[in-house]
């Protein structure tokens, strides 16, 4: 049986994503097909080059994300993506979709044309940098002459690619839309992104039909996207909600393990 895994962007939340998997693989899933963008793209291919869970949690811990030597330097950006390529081909030594031991898609969106791109053949990091480029805080990612920034921007939830491949679906999506009232809408960019924060999830849950399975824990609302803090939390966030999910559910003649 072809299972399919989707993972969301979100940042450090993503971490919730490596608790799932964890969750799954004690309940005998194992995912053959998978789809992710931003960190869910960064946890997929780790995943998918059969680096187990505790291996891509300790890549999350140690990453450093705001060092000197990663600042930006004549780009539009804070962060320059391409200085983390050093750290993933460590963790990714054959820089090729075809490596990996598990089909894997990436998505990422043209800067330029405004359009979404799924990459899932040729070299992988870059694509993997480019999915996971938050604009503003990273710059954008070449890859085939093309710029690239993030892929949730116009896909967060990519279960495209797997719905004529994969016999069962399983998503997991990790930016719930935090409550506020109208006292938090005192700005222009505070209305801003909350309008974009909605649409983002509008389309995301809209997708939710095509999954046999979907994790959305929503007490991931206050952890930020970039700070480390809560980190082990976020990850038994994501390990707890995706087993009690399994407990309850008859996907694939799960067990209690």
């Amino acid at each position: 049986m072809d299972i399919g895994l989707v993972l969301s962007g979100g940042g450090m939340r993503g971490v919730a994503h490596i608790g799932a998997i964890k969750a799954m693989e004690e309940f005998g899933i194992v995912p053959t097909h998978i789809s992710g963008t931003s960190a869910g793209a960064v946890v997929g291919a780790l995943y998918a080059n059969n680096i187990g869970w505790e291996g891509i949690l300790d890549f999350f811990r140690t990453t450093q994300i705001f060092q000197g030597g990663k600042y930006a330097k004549g780009k539009p950006g804070f962060i320059d993506s391409e200085k983390f390529y050093k750290e993933f081909i460590k963790m990714l030594p054959e820089d090729d979709f075809m490596a990996l031991d598990k089909k894997l898609f990436v998505t990422a969106t043209d800067v330029v044309n405004g359009t979404p791109s799924i990459f899932e053949e040729g070299e992988l990091i870059r694509p993997i940098l480019a999915s996971a480029s938050f604009p503003g805080m990273f710059t954008p990612t070449k890859v085939n002459d093309h710029l690239y920034v993030d892929g949730g921007i116009l896909n967060n939830f990519p279960v495209e690619p797997l719905l004529l491949l994969c016999d069962r679906i399983i998503g997991v999506y990790v930016n719930p839309l935090k409550k506020i009232s109208t006292k938090d809408l005192k700005h222009s960019y505070n209305v801003l992104e909350r309008s974009y924060k909605i649409k983002m999830a509008y389309d995301s849950i809209e997708k939710f039909k095509h999954c046999d399975l979907v994790v959305h824990p929503d007490r991931l609302d206050g952890y930020s996207t970039f700070q480390k803090q809560g980190i082990d939390e976020v990850f038994e966030i994501g390990y707890t909600n995706t087993k009690e999910l399994l407990l309850k559910s008859s996907f694939y003649g799960t067990q209690e393990p």
